[in-house]
């Protein structure tokens, strides 16, 4: 922001900055200029940024410092939710009754209070994530920070940077020495989500320094020791990646010390047991829970109860109130097989299931990049 004729000193732009953190702190604010001035950076990150992007700038890394900085939000956001609810779980593990959640109960146990290593596979939905905190928080390691990454997510080139860190002046844009998810774990448990979209090639350094426990930061020379829990997830079939030679056997075998397989939603059998601000369920929305396929598994079961809750009209929900999304939409729905009403809502799921991964959610809808970009435009998303 210059509004004075040849001034590029971007004073007012510093001045707004800062302002703006000062108003509404939670707001990450990330800098544009077309003058590469060190100075300008350094004084920019002083008043708040997040980050400083000099013009004309490149797509990939444009899209990657916003969504950094969107996360970095929302992640505070949620800090902030649990400070004030008191809470400190993201969200509670929810165990059902049937047989196979209960070995996994019992397994869970007997491996929480060790360092073993451990891989959990299942669907999209399953609820991973929430299974890996919940091995956390058993462990002894539960007054250490638990660092989740998703690998899947990181462009190959950050990988490096991203989980074993850089040092200053690695590479152009490392102003400052960076600590890497690995450093930033220590002491702790480090969850790798979604591993079975690691490339090949980068398979081998994740693979070294779990070996050695010890990381080299990018452009650094120094061996630094890590003390880790490691818990990896992934919704792919490892071994058949193993035999297809699109994963490596050796670091299949060093993750896979304690194996945990989380069954889909519609294997499970709890309607019963789900409770809502309501005095009951209907037997007949109870069926339908029960029997539904759930092909999005919790985050769809999770979608439908809400959205009975809110237009429920009586004291108890019934099968009127139950819109599974899946029995609507067709399996391997994209958006060139739906119409424009659905169009908004699968956006949304496909953008939430690749937590915001553009490439991932415009592969999931089977539409290009620039497609899915001028869909979220519209929709203000």
């Amino acid at each position: 922001m210059n509004f004075n004729t040849s001034i590029n000193t971007g004073n007012e732009g510093l001045y707004w900055a800062g302002e703006i953190k000062k108003m509404v702190p939670e707001v990450e604010v990330v800098l544009f200029t077309a003058y590469a001035d060190i100075a300008l950076a350094v004084e920019g990150m002083k008043r708040g940024a997040f980050d400083f992007i000099v013009k004309p700038w490149d797509n990939e890394k444009l899209i990657e410092v916003l969504t950094a900085a969107r996360d970095k939000a929302r992640k505070a956001m949620k800090r902030d939710a649990r400070s004030e609810s008191g809470t400190t779980a993201e969200s509670p593990m929810f165990w059902g009754s049937s047989a196979a959640m209960k070995a996994i109960r019992k397994t869970l146990d007997k491996i929480a209070p060790t360092d073993a290593t451990v891989l959990i596979t299942g669907e999209n939905g399953t609820g991973k994530d929430v299974l890996a905190r919940e091995i956390h928080a058993h462990s002894l390691r539960s007054g250490k920070p638990m660092v989740a990454v998703d690998a899947g997510a990181i462009t190959e080139t950050l990988f490096e940077s991203e989980l074993f860190g850089h040092v200053k002046g690695a590479f152009t844009d490392a102003h400052t020495d960076h600590v890497g998810k690995f450093e930033q774990a220590d002491g702790g448990t480090l969850f790798l989500d979604e591993i079975g979209n690691i490339p090949l090639h980068l398979q081998a350094k994740l693979l070294r320094a779990i070996q050695s426990r010890s990381i080299v930061r990018v452009g650094g020379n120094e061996a630094k020791p890590i003390n880790i829990r490691l818990i990896c997830a992934t919704n792919m079939d490892l071994e058949q990646l193993v035999r297809e030679g699109r994963f490596r056997e050796d670091l299949y075998y060093r993750i896979n010390t304690v194996h945990i397989n989380l069954p889909p939603l519609r294997e499970e059998r709890f309607a019963e047991k789900y409770h809502r601000p309501l005095t009951g369920i209907a037997p007949d929305a109870a069926a339908m829970l029960t029997e539904g396929r759930w092909s999005g598994n919790i985050r769809e079961l999770q979608n439908c109860i809400e959205k009975a809750v809110i237009l429920s009209d009586g004291n108890e929900l019934t099968s009127k109130d139950i819109q599974p999304e899946s029995a609507s939409k067709p399996a391997g729905a994209t958006l060139k097989a739906v119409s424009e009403a659905e169009e908004e809502r699968l956006i949304r799921e496909a953008m939430e299931r690749s937590n915001g991964n553009i490439s991932s959610a415009a592969k999931m809808l089977g539409v290009s990049r620039p497609t899915l970009y001028a869909k979220l435009k519209k929709y203000g998303l």
